[in-house]
């Protein structure tokens, strides 16, 4: 697919939202945009937080039951890291744009994107921190999340970072996993089969992975591709970008 695994994002490029970033990651691309806290509506409005409003916009067409399901699941996490409670009777808005998609998936074409909301969920996610976070909306804590396919060849497991679509297509189950800046699974949404044992596998690397965490797992059945030795990264990742931001707003000081 020639798709890069490794992230890529700028913040605070869109002067007219609040907070603005662009965030790349294994074929896909997403812009999103934050305004808030802003008026809302009488109906929406609700007396001790605020509301949280997620849009997702696809590539190409409007919208459908996929991004609606995505917007669902994008909703109730924001709320759960964004301090809803300093802001009540307002709105925050965080609407979110799909610019870019590995090869050869199109609107209707038969890849696993057809059956499948998973793949974008973990790009969808992140923009949306980085996104909060260029806007200066309060938050309890920040997250990352991380996609992770299983495989089996008959003998044994394999744990997969960041597959390709084609590797999606032949996983028996594909997962993606969100934790907190304090190291709290926040997401789990998985597809497929799998046990309740590779289930933990899953968790341990997807935890590994996000939080930055060296230890290896202690059961050496299940092997992992695509970790290249690296301590995870994510967690450094966004404190990267975030330093950069700071550097790049105080230079005038200098």
């Amino acid at each position: 697919m020639g798709a890069s695994a490794e992230p890529t994002a700028i913040l605070s490029h869109l002067h007219r939202a609040d907070g603005s970033a662009t965030f790349s990651q294994n074929g896909y691309t997403v812009i999103g945009a934050v305004n808030g806290p802003i008026e809302v509506q009488r109906r929406d409005e609700l007396p001790e937080e605020a509301a949280i409003d997620a849009i997702v916009r696809p590539a190409a067409g409007v919208g459908g039951p996929r991004e609606r399901h995505l917007e669902s699941i994008l909703q109730s996490t924001l709320r759960q890291i964004i301090l809803i409670n300093n802001f009540p009777r307002t709105l925050i808005q965080v609407t979110l744009q799909i610019s870019q998609t590995p090869e050869n998936e199109t609107v209707g074409s038969k890849t696993v994107q057809a059956g499948s909301n998973l793949p974008i969920l973990p790009a969808l996610l992140q923009t949306a921190v980085l996104a909060l976070l260029s806007a200066s909306i309060p938050l309890a804590m920040t997250l990352t999340s991380v996609i992770l396919a299983l495989t089996s060849d008959g003998t044994s497991k394999t744990i997969i970072q960041n597959p390709t679509l084609k590797e999606l297509q032949s996983a028996d189950s594909i997962h993606v996993v969100a934790f907190t800046s304090h190291g709290d699974l926040l997401v789990a949404e998985s597809e497929g089969s799998f046990t309740i044992q590779e289930w933990d596998e899953v968790y341990e690397t997807g935890k590994r992975l996000c939080c930055d965490e060296v230890e290896k797992a202690d059961d050496d059945i299940m092997q992992t591709e695509g970790l290249d030795g690296k301590a995870g990264g994510m967690k450094t990742f966004l404190r990267s970008i975030l330093k950069e931001k700071v550097e790049a707003d105080t230079h005038w000081k200098e």
